[in-house]
């Protein structure tokens, strides 16, 4: 059998959608899994063992580019693939496979995605409360699965694979201190401050850590390296020597390399903590006005910590430098207990096996 899956455009949904993979695999050994998404999405790709190919989908997030899309389907005729899954919800994400005439494509009903799919789904977002589980939902006949409680447990969560190998030379590259266990600190966000935990929380969790000797390494894209010199420029002088802010430094096939060789990680609500989370390392994850109630770290080796309920959509927090008060209300002394329970727990683990 051989599948093209539509993926989808975001690094956390990205991640989500490999449980959908790895629940076809299970169900089809012998499948031949390839998925188009945006070209930046390889160096997760190809650590998805599921995944045969990732094939580039040259198209902008919002470019409809209808022949563009034919030329791009039938293009695909070739490979004759059976099933097709879209996962965005889109119209135009339909278009390649109705193209490419795969006999079977199976997506949820989105907007106006009759014809283009022919097995569609109807969304009850209180059946199926996570995002993982409507991706996961799409692997089954929909006459056998009504409700998240139907899907087969536990769930396939997103596993990445990186060798010991990688870990060193890209660890040696940057020139880490191989001395001092990495913890790694996300503190980005794609939305700005409100979804940030503050930059002197993560400086104050930062000094702590240095002086039980550990070192740490600053995560995120070139819009995060201010937030990263923020937090480096507020640690004792002594101790700078053992932060390195590589935001805006590394591919992204780097920093998936160097977040598994860390001994643990401290991430704001991101595509990144996704990526941590499928690398199971130790996590504590912060949430603000965003919820983790629809797109949880998928991982058993995770925290969150939240101090409020609900949903709230905000762009720019209402305290000081744009910050969001629950996350302010976060203290770094809360953060290392959830921390050292993990790590203890995670030793203990190690010890039994």
């Amino acid at each position: 059998m051989k599948i093209l899956v539509i993926g989808p455009s975001w690094v956390g949904d990205m991640m989500m959608s490999q449980s959908l993979y790895r629940t076809l695999k299970a169900m089809h050994p012998e499948a031949v899994i390839d998925v188009m998404a945006p070209a930046w999405c390889r160096p997760l790709l190809s650590r998805m063992p599921e995944v045969n190919e990732a094939l580039s989908m040259p198209l902008g997030h919002g470019a409809l580019a209808l022949g563009e899309r034919r030329r791009l389907g039938k293009a695909l005729r070739p490979q004759r693939y059976d099933r097709a899954y879209v996962l965005p919800n889109s119209f135009k994400s339909a278009l390649v496979p109705f193209f490419a005439a795969i006999p079977h494509r199976t997506g949820w009903r989105g907007e106006m995605r009759y014809g283009l799919l022919n097995d569609v789904r109807v969304l009850d977002k209180a059946a199926f409360p996570l995002m993982v589980e409507r991706y996961v939902a799409l692997a089954y006949d929909k006459a056998q699965i009504a409700r998240a409680a139907d899907l087969p447990q536990p769930l396939l969560w997103p596993k990445l694979q990186v060798s010991e190998a990688e870990k060193m030379a890209t660890a040696s590259e940057f020139g880490l201190v191989a001395e001092r266990p990495l913890v790694g600190f996300c503190p980005g966000a794609e939305f700005g401050p409100a979804k940030r935990w503050p930059h002197y929380h993560y400086a104050a969790l930062a000094q702590k850590l240095i002086d039980e000797g550990s070192q740490i390494v600053l995560f995120g894209s070139a819009k995060d390296k201010e937030t990263g010199e923020q937090i480096l420029q507020s640690l004792q002088p002594h101790s700078r020597a053992y932060c390195r802010n590589l935001a805006g430094e590394t591919q992204l096939e780097q920093a998936v390399i160097l977040l598994a060789h860390c001994r643990a990680v401290i991430s704001n609500d991101s595509g990144l903590m996704h990526i941590a989370a499928a690398l199971d390392r130790p996590l504590v994850a912060l949430y603000g006005p965003s919820s983790p109630d629809f797109t949880p770290p998928l991982s058993a080796k995770a925290r969150v910590i939240r101090l409020i309920t609900g949903y709230h959509k905000v762009r720019k927090g209402d305290a000081a430098e744009g910050y969001h008060q629950s996350l302010i209300d976060i203290t770094p002394e809360r953060v290392i207990a959830e921390l050292d329970s993990l790590l203890e727990k995670d030793r203990e683990t190690e010890c039994r096996s």
